[in-house]
């Protein structure tokens, strides 16, 4: 077909790049241009081969695959990239939506969906799709609005931050051991975390205490 859109894979996993090969030959609207399993080999391909959507992987063996698509965004305005991942955490997405790619895909999704993908990356390449988007926005809005904290649960974060352990937050709240246990524990579930460090470091990415401490370990 003349007007076949052309695709272009850049991944590091060789069985991974022949079954997209075989996807994109079972599709009549759509051909392989070329492939690399590197980000050093990205530039060359594509400049060579000018396809009209570039299949990429996030974890590409000798770099970032959104540092990839970032640059390629950059150079190509108006071409199409479809990141596949194996991770599908919430701040894998929200980086691909911030990157500028096209589309954003599990590597376990039905072949319908990839072959979707870059049809949608061949016709919007500045609109950004992915399943399960609405649900990981409303994630987002409800940790965003969850974290305004209460004077206790500030009190308890600002004593973690000094380096207090449990008993000793009890000590300093005058609240039986198991309560101070309860109090933390509710932080952490605020924050996200699943300890000390993290919790810190999730209330400094909020915002909440100033960035000019050490994390106690």
């Amino acid at each position: 077909m003349t007007n076949s859109i052309g695709v272009a894979v850049i991944d590091g996993h060789t069985l991974t790049r022949y079954g997209l090969v075989a996807l994109v030959g079972s599709a009549e609207d759509i051909r392989m241009v070329g492939e690399c399993g590197s980000a050093a080999e990205a530039p060359a391909l594509v400049a060579s081969t000018e396809p009209d959507v570039v299949v990429l992987d996030v974890a590409l063996p000798d770099g970032d695959g959104l540092r990839v698509a970032r640059e390629l965004r950059d150079r190509y305005p108006e071409l199409g990239l479809v990141l596949l991942t194996s991770n599908t955490e919430d701040d894998v997405l929200f980086r691909a939506l911030e990157t500028g790619v096209s589309a954003f895909v599990c590597k376990t999704a039905p072949n319908a969906e990839v072959l979707a993908a870059i049809r949608h990356a061949s016709v919007a390449a500045s609109s950004f799709t992915a399943t399960g988007l609405a649900l990981a926005l409303g994630r987002r809005a409800t940790r965003h609005a969850g974290l305004v904290l209460s004077p206790r649960e500030r009190e308890v974060l600002n004593l973690l931050v000094d380096g207090l352990s449990v008993p000793a937050i009890a000590r300093s709240m005058y609240v039986s051991p198991s309560t101070a246990k309860t109090y933390v524990a509710r932080l952490y579930e605020k924050l996200g975390a699943c300890n000390r460090a993290q919790a810190i470091m999730s209330a400094l990415r909020q915002g909440l205490i100033e960035q000019n401490l050490s994390v106690p370990a």
